[in-house]
């Protein structure tokens, strides 16, 4: 069985469904607290995208389980595998790198901090103090934290605990690659029922995806209306003062990602893929979409497939590899986002970051990025590993909250994009002569 949704023929217009229901959500998002029904969006609305975001976090992980053991286990050429495990691990880290650079020379060059008003720094930092806390972005245990307790971590303590938490997907990752490689030691015999069952359970998760991308422009509707209402506050005045004080900000994140985009992915795909950049993007506009919707790269995995197997072409037995890996060590905007941030929050507190400290930045965000789980506000966490390691004062964070939940929903579909051109870059070094529906030119 293939993955029959996103850009198979019966859901290939998924992608304007989705468009119109995400510009549907921000419309009503914007109009429903000027006639009195933000409380009702809340109440009756919202629940439609929760309840849509977890049918896909519940295959989320058995989805990463089948997809990388299988991904392993297809490939006859144990010396193969190696070499492309080590050119994703490559060509993750080297997009990884290049997006904090692009982040941290935007930010310096353009200074958002310096363009954010005293009293609304002030306004915001009083507002979202207690919501700091709550969210957990000031934890102790994660600024005191080592990176070897990091690298310890990854081994969980108990399997079924892991396989039991989204949160965990690193761990899971490192489970399956154990698993895989463990059935690559077997004789052929012995895996064949294993792996019989690992595709029997992956060809039922493509039939549950199937039916939830039935209810995606819904569910991608009430996840954009409660977002908008949800900023708003006690009004439609508090979501257009935020934007506007924290507009160069949000500004500088965007404008990173989009240099990133279409220098670094377009240089590199065009250079190794040698093909349409644009036309990939267009193949890839249903994951990238419902990316941005649902702000979660693991709950994106299955479109993400789908688009990049049967739209780009290319081979199962590496898109199952490499795009399970790059939910969870691909986090370009998460990158991008937490360089930005860690200079805005610095700027805005009036502290001038040496080349060590932005140093310092793209080190630890590097390592940070690939701690990063593929959940909503799990970069807000992480943030603090970073806002630590040069001193800044994590309290710092309370003043990007206000535009945390849109700029993670940026960030994610640029997270899926990372993805989706990575697995082309290692498909290409792999040498597969894969058909693809986009044009050479």
């Amino acid at each position: 069985m293939v993955w029959g949704v996103g850009v198979s023929q019966k859901g290939s217009v998924l992608h304007w469904k989705i468009l119109i229901g995400l510009l549907c959500g921000v419309l009503w998002g914007l109009i429903a607290p000027s006639v009195g029904l933000d409380a009702w969006t809340t109440h009756w609305i919202s629940p439609i995208g929760d309840l849509f975001v977890r049918f896909l976090k519940l295959i989320a992980i058995p989805l990463v389980m089948t997809s990388l053991v299988l991904g392993m286990t297809s490939v006859d050429d144990r010396s193969q595998l190696a070499g492309m495990g080590f050119r994703t691990a490559g060509f993750y880290l080297l997009t990884t790198a290049l997006a904090i650079l692009v982040g941290l020379a935007v930010a310096s060059w353009v200074q958002p901090g310096t363009a954010l008003p005293a009293d609304l720094r002030e306004e915001l930092s009083t507002r979202y103090e207690i919501q700091t806390g709550m969210d957990g972005a000031v934890d102790s245990n994660l600024e005191n934290r080592s990176w070897m307790q990091f690298i310890a971590d990854l081994v969980p303590e108990n399997m079924m605990s892991a396989l039991g938490a989204n949160d965990q997907m690193l761990q899971v990752v490192l489970l399956a690659l154990l698993f895989g490689l463990g059935l690559l030691q077997l004789p052929t015999a012995t895996v064949r029922p294993v792996t019989d069952l690992f595709k029997a359970v992956q060809d039922v998760l493509t039939l549950f995806v199937s039916w939830i991308m039935q209810i995606a422009p819904y569910g991608v509707f009430a996840l954009m209306a409660h977002v908008l209402v949800e900023i708003s506050g006690d009004g439609e005045d508090r979501v257009w003062s935020v934007l506007a004080g924290l507009s160069w900000y949000a500004g500088t994140v965007v404008a990173a990602m989009g240099i990133h985009i279409f220098v670094v992915y377009w240089g590199l795909y065009r250079g190794i893929v040698q093909k349409s950049f644009r036309g990939m993007l267009q193949t890839i506009r249903p994951a990238i979409l419902l990316g941005f919707s649902t702000s979660s790269s693991v709950a994106t995995l299955p479109v993400t497939l789908d688009c990049v197997e049967r739209g780009l072409g290319i081979a199962p037995r590496i898109s199952r590899f490499v795009l399970p890996v790059g939910t969870t060590i691909n986090m370009d905007g998460t990158s991008i986002y937490q360089a930005v941030s860690a200079l805005f929050i610095a700027q805005a507190l009036g502290m001038d970051l040496t080349l060590m400290q932005q140093g310092t930045i793209l080190f630890t965000a590097l390592l940070a990025s690939i701690g990063s789980a593929g959940v909503p506000g799990a970069g807000v966490v992480m943030l603090v590993v970073v806002l630590e390691s040069i001193q800044v004062p994590v309290e710092g964070i309370a003043l990007i909250l206000g535009l945390e939940r849109i700029l993670d929903m940026v960030r994610t579909a640029l997270n899926v994009t990372g993805d989706a051109v990575v697995a082309s870059l290692v498909s290409a070094t792999e040498n597969e002569q894969a058909e693809t529906v986009i044009s050479d030119v």
